[in-house]
C-alpha cells in the first residue's frame, strides 16, 4: 500500500475497529478534512478484542483503500484518516481519551455490545476514569450502532460501569445519537484481488461498501468535532424518526431476507430479494412498519425506492449468514418495537410483522446456528410446541423490544 499524503493530529478515539467504521465514519471523516483548510482530525481505531486487524493497519500506516461497489463498476478512495490502531486492552486505550487533545469518541461494538456485563462499558469507563484524572476536558461520545436512542443507551451501560466516576461523566460527557447506514459486505479475497487490479496497490486490509452512506447525528457535543456535514452528513435536532426509518425498514428488511433468505437457501441479499415471494413479504412488511415513523410519506417512499436499488445491487455481496449473526440482539429493535409501537397507537399487528417474526424463529430452529447464543436460544424453543414459540421470544425479548 502506498504511503500516507498527509497525517492529521490525534483528535478523534474509535472503539469497534472493524469494516463498517472504516467504510462510513473514518471515510466521512476523511471527507471532512479534505473539505477545509486545516489540520484535520485523525482516528485512532481500537478493536474491542482482535490484534489482526489493528496490527495488519498498522503494517500499512493505517492506510488503506475504500473500494464503492455499484451496478455500473468500482470506484477506489484512498483513506487516510485513521492515524493510530490498537486493541482496547493495551495500555494506549486509557492513554488516548485521558489525552485532552482528543475531542470525541465513536463507538460501534453493534447491538450485543451494549447488553448487561458487556466489556465495552467497562473500557469506556476505565478511559473516562483516566480523562477525569488527566483533566482531558470534556469528550462527546458518538453511538453508531443500529439501536433506537443508541447514544442514550450507551449512557446508561456507561454510567453504570463507572461507579463512582459516574457523576463526572454525567457531567462532562455528552453522549450522541446518530442514525448511520452503509451496506458493507466482509471482504473477500477477490475484492482484495480487485483493488490491486483497480489501483496497483497491494492492500491487504481494503473495505469494499456500497455508495450509498447515511449519517443524521444530533446536534449535542461537549466539545469540538469534525466538521461531518461537509462531507453529507446531517445535523438534527431529533434523530428518532431517522432511528426508526433505518432500522424499522432497512434493518427489519435484513433480519426477515436473512431468516427467509436462509431457510430458501440464498446465500446473499440479493439473491433473496429476487425471489418473487420474498421481495413481496419484504414490500408488506415495509407497508405495515412504516406506518408509524413520523416523516413526510414522500421522503419514506423516495427512500424506499432507493433501499430497492441497493438491495438488488448484485455487486454487492451482503451475505445473509453475517446478517444472521448477533440477531438474537437485532430483533428487539428491529421487529417487535415497531410491532409494539403499531399496538400502543391502537393498531394491530400486522400479518407481515408476525410473518417475519415466526420465520426468524423458524430459522433459529431450523439452520445451523450462526453463533453461540442462537445455539442456546434453539435449544430452549425447540423444547417448546411450536404454536408457543413466538410468544416464548416475545416474552424473552420484550425488555429489548421496549
Amino acid at each position: 500500500m502506498r504511503a500516507r499524503d498527509s497525517r492529521p493530529p490525534l483528535r478523534v478515539a474509535h472503539l469497534g475497529l472493524g469494516a463498517f467504521h472504516r467504510s462510513h465514519q473514518a471515510w466521512y471523516t476523511q471527507r471532512a478534512n479534505e473539505a477545509i483548510a486545516s489540520d484535520g482530525w485523525g482516528i485512532a481505531s481500537f478493536g474491542a478484542r482482535s490484534r489482526e486487524l489493528a496490527e495488519a493497519l498498522r503494517a500499512q500506516d493505517g492506510v488503506y483503500t475504500l473500494l464503492e461497489r455499484s451496478a455500473d463498476g468500482d470506484a477506489a478512495t484512498v483513506i487516510e484518516s485513521i492515524t493510530a490502531t490498537g486493541v482496547a486492552a493495551d495500555e494506549s486505550w486509557v492513554d488516548t481519551l485521558a489525552n485532552g487533545d482528543v475531542e470525541v469518541l465513536t463507538v460501534t461494538v453493534t447491538e450485543a455490545g451494549y447488553a448487561a456485563g458487556a466489556l465495552a462499558p467497562t473500557r469506556i469507563a476505565a478511559g473516562l476514569t483516566a480523562r477525569r484524572r488527566a483533566r482531558g476536558g470534556p469528550l462527546s461520545i458518538v453511538s453508531c450502532d443500529n439501536l433506537l436512542g443508541n447514544g442514550r443507551a450507551l449512557r446508561l451501560v456507561v454510567l453504570a460501569a463507572a461507579g463512582d466516576e459516574a457523576g463526572w461523566i454525567a457531567e462532562n460527557v455528552s453522549f450522541v445519537d446518530t442514525v448511520v447506514d452503509r451496506i458493507t459486505p466482509a471482504v473477500t479475497d477477490d475484492d482484495i484481488r480487485a483493488v490491486r487490479t483497480l489501483t496497483g496497490e497491494d492492500d491487504r486490509v481494503p473495505v469494499v461498501c456500497e455508495p450509498f452512506s447515511e449519517w443524521v447525528i444530533a446536534d449535542a457535543f461537549a466539545a469540538g468535532r469534525p466538521a461531518w456535514e461537509n462531507a453529507g452528513a446531517v445535523i438534527a435536532a431529533d434523530v428518532t424518526p431517522y432511528e426508526e426509518r433505518k432500522l424499522w425498514l432497512l434493518n427489519a428488511g435484513h433480519t426477515y431476507l436473512a431468516a427467509a433468505g436462509r431457510l430458501a437457501g440464498f446465500a446473499t441479499v440479493d439473491e433473496a430479494f429476487a425471489d418473487p415471494i420474498l421481495r413481496a413479504e419484504t414490500e408488506a412488511l415495509w407497508a405495515e412498519q412504516r406506518v408509524t415513523i413520523d416523516l413526510a410519506a414522500d421522503d419514506i417512499d423516495a427512500w424506499l425506492e432507493e433501499l430497492r436499488t441497493r438491495f438488488d445491487n448484485p455487486r454487492i455481496s451482503h451475505r445473509l449468514e453475517q446478517i444472521a449473526r448477533g440477531s438474537e440482539h437485532k430483533i428487539g429493535p428491529r421487529l417487535l418495537t415497531p410491532l409494539r409501537v403499531r399496538e400502543r397507537a391502537g393498531i394491530a399487528a400486522g400479518d407481515a410483522q408476525l410473518h417475519a417474526i415466526d420465520t426468524w424463529v423458524r430459522s433459529i430452529v431450523e439452520l445451523a446456528p450462526p453463533d453461540d447464543a442462537a445455539a442456546a436460544l434453539a435449544t430452549d424453543l425447540r423444547a417448546l410446541p411450536s404454536a408457543s414459540q413466538r410468544t416464548e421470544v416475545l416474552r424473552r425479548f420484550a425488555a429489548e423490544g421496549d
